[in-house]
């Protein structure tokens, strides 16, 4: 059980940072909006997450996608990639929309919010654990 909390947490503090990263990343494209020649910053998370968590299970062992990994690798988790989006559609060869990146800065604060709600029910858990284990 205790294992379950911790890998939970795990996968939240790691999503965190991805998130953390992303808002910087945002943040980065809205300053330079008016920058001739800058490209827009993303970070990619989620899709790299999921690779490392079908990595992880042993395939055979796994019949719902709402388990958990099983298997030695349980540990491995992905980490958040940074990259550059090179398509311009302005003249001074600069790709960022600032409506776009509003969104996804109000998208990624929701989404970061939520996940430190789930962490701190994740801590809320184990300290139920340690008052009620006597």
């Amino acid at each position: 059980m205790i294992d379950k909390i911790i890998n939970t947490g795990k996968w939240l503090e790691r999503s965190l940072d991805a998130s953390w990263m992303k808002n910087e990343a945002i943040s980065n494209n809205i300053a330079n909006v008016n920058t001739p020649g800058y490209k827009r910053s993303d970070v990619k998370f989620e899709e790299y997450f999921q690779n490392s968590i079908d990595q992880a299970k042993i395939g055979s062992l796994k019949k719902d996608s709402r388990y958990l990994p099983i298997g030695k690798d349980k540990d491995h988790l992905a980490s958040p990639q940074i990259f550059s989006n090179s398509t311009s559609s302005r003249k001074d060869e600069n790709n960022v929309d600032v409506d776009v990146e509003m969104a996804e800065l109000a998208k990624n604060t929701i989404k970061y919010n939520a996940m430190i709600t789930q962490l701190s029910k994740e801590f809320s858990k184990i300290k139920i654990a340690i008052r009620e284990g006597r």
